[in-house]
């Protein structure tokens, strides 16, 4: 059988959410939420997450302080171990809602046995936890919920003592100020993932409501060089950097990640998005679109593709 020279979007149906890392095995591991459990999936190819290898990895006990609304799951790699940061509360509001911390020690992850590490003891109940190391540190970026009515969700970030421990204060670094951030009924910033480039740390975030076709992706950018920690570190971009396109029929283009093509040689978002305005969530798919950089070293995602444009595959598919 040809290998296939082209793919169509969306790869992945009933997806939200979608996380990809690429390791150095040379496998993409695939994440997204399911509400009730987390599955990983392996994958050679970014075209082929929807048939790669499956496992559910991790079912909470009923009932447990952090056993519903299992949302956002990613994978990291740190000190040569497998970590998967997760959001979850006990059933109730977003005022029991932590990120929790699984462990495994395999070079498999979907082998060996997951170790649940906690929750995150975040100042702020949150979600959308994420991980950056900058030189031998690691910090902690997340959407804590913020200032009723003001704004439902701002990002903070905290160091971090190892991959399950914080430490120090947390530090705002975005709030919804921008009438574009605030769509949907709520003002929220969340979703927050790291960008790396040219010397600098981009940090894409989602903003407005998962459920408004307006969510649109948003940048923060510091230099390499710069404290995290210190807010007047990053430049906030005062307009979205990805959002829908009427003219091509996708809505709702947030919550996303990034990638790079099997040989290395491209970078690609992967993001969900909606098929129409006002479509239910239910309906979010993980789509996959290749992009590029401008002259001054900041990223260019373009304009979501229609979903009947067939699009050539990653490099070295």
């Amino acid at each position: 059988m040809s290998q296939r020279t082209t793919y169509l979007n969306p790869i992945v149906a009933s997806s939200g959410d979608p996380w990809v890392f690429k390791h150095t095995d040379g496998y993409y591991y695939f994440m997204a939420t399911k509400a009730k459990c987390l599955e990983l999936t392996r994958s050679r190819t970014l075209t082929g997450l929807a048939e790669g290898d499956k496992k559910v990895i991790w079912s909470p006990e009923p009932g447990g302080s952090y056993s519903y609304n299992l949302w956002a799951p990613e994978i990291h790699h740190l000190d040569n171990k497998w970590y998967i940061y997760y959001t979850a509360n006990d059933g109730g509001g977003d005022d029991s809602r932590r990120i929790c911390v699984l462990e495994n020690e395999e070079a498999n992850p979907l082998e060996g046995q997951w170790v649940w590490r906690g929750a995150l003891q975040t100042p702020v109940p949150g979600l959308d936890g994420t991980v950056m190391s900058l030189r031998d540190q690691l910090y902690f970026l997340y959407a804590g919920y913020g200032h009723f009515p003001d704004y439902g969700s701002a990002i903070y970030i905290m160091r971090m003592s190892n991959p399950w421990t914080l430490e120090g204060e947390h530090h705002l670094l975005t709030a919804p100020t921008l009438s574009w951030e605030k769509q949907g009924g709520m003002a929220i910033n969340e979703g927050l993932v790291i960008l790396r480039r040219n010397n600098r740390i981009f940090m894409v975030y989602s903003a407005s409501t998962t459920w408004s076709e307006d969510y649109a992706l948003g940048m923060l950018t510091m230099s390499e060089a710069a404290d995290p920690l210190q807010p007047l570190s990053w430049e906030k971009s005062m307009s979205p950097v990805f959002c829908k396109s009427v003219e091509n029929g996708i809505f709702a283009t947030g919550h996303n990640s990034f990638t790079r093509s099997p040989d290395g040689k491209e970078d690609w978002i992967v993001y969900h998005a909606l098929p129409s305005a006002g479509a239910d969530v239910s309906l979010r798919a993980t789509r996959i679109q290749k992009f590029g950089w401008k002259v001054d070293g900041t990223p260019d995602f373009g304009v979501p593709c229609r979903d009947t444009l067939a699009q050539t595959v990653p490099s070295g598919e």
